[in-house]
């Protein structure tokens, strides 16, 4: 922790240091990922997912739809791509469609 003269921090400095000091972005990044599914999706997609989370950088996607569960699964690597690139971060590695 970096200490300025008169220990003055703008809000940033001092939000980011929190940030560092408990080890919070990650997590931050998988609520990104989490919450940009339907943006990135669609809400087609996203009124047939019925749970999702992530678990050691693989995201767990639950689905209602078996067809649907199929057709995703071709395209993995670019879901992977797309949600990385909406959390701004590489938080997922893989998916899992159940």
């Amino acid at each position: 922790m970096t200490v300025k003269k008169g220990n003055e921090y703008t809000i940033a400095e001092a939000i980011r240091e929190m940030m560092e000091t408990y080890r919070l972005d990650g997590k931050i990044n998988e609520l990104k990922v989490l919450n940009s599914w339907e943006k990135v999706m669609g809400p087609v997609i996203s009124k047939y997912t019925k749970k999702m989370q992530i678990n050691n950088r693989i995201l767990f996607i639950e689905l209602n739809s078996a067809p649907l569960r199929e057709e995703l699964s071709y395209g993995k690597t670019k879901i992977i791509s797309m949600l990385n690139s909406e959390a701004g971060a590489n938080v997922i590695d893989d998916i899992v469609l159940r």
